[in-house]
């Protein structure tokens, strides 16, 4: 049986109709055409899908539409529309993407630890980022791109 949500993803409300168990992960992608978040595992493992829940990061492949309610999700999409939010920029500063196809979970992670502490040690950005798996690798370049979005004059 479908039903009527609406959502506030990136600042917009968006209404959809569907199965109240349809993880939110495929209400963006398939229903609302937000395709940056991906689909790694499935099973909240890998970190691939990750998105914002009123600012904390959430893997959206487990995450029933139906437990959503008016809290507000921000996708890679909505992080910022240019590109330019500190992380995005260290991020290229860093050369961090190769293949790229887990970069934007890992980026709305870091973001979202970012959110909550503005001066992470190695420690906390080791916590932040457990479980987001980088099949090429690129954890080192990784934690130095998050340090410097840390030291951005724009994070502060």
């Amino acid at each position: 049986m479908l039903s009527h949500f609406k959502l506030n993803i990136n600042g917009k409300v968006r209404e959809v109709e569907v199965d109240p168990t349809t993880p939110i992960l495929w209400v963006l992608r398939d229903h609302l055409d937000l395709v940056g978040t991906k689909y790694g595992c499935g099973i909240a493992q890998c970190g691939a899908c990750t998105v914002h829940l009123n600012g904390v990061a959430v893997r959206s492949c487990q995450l029933p539409i139906s437990a959503v309610g008016s809290e507000k999700i921000t996708t890679i999409e909505g992080l910022s529309e240019e590109g330019d939010h500190p992380i995005q920029k260290a991020w290229l500063e860093h050369d961090v993407p190769q293949c790229g196809y887990c970069q934007a979970g890992q980026i709305m992670t870091a973001s979202a630890l970012l959110n909550q502490n503005t001066n992470p040690s190695d420690s906390d950005i080791d916590s932040a980022m457990h479980g987001n798996i980088c099949r090429c690798g690129t954890y080192t370049r990784i934690k130095a791109a998050i340090k410097t979005a840390a030291n951005s004059q724009d994070l502060n």
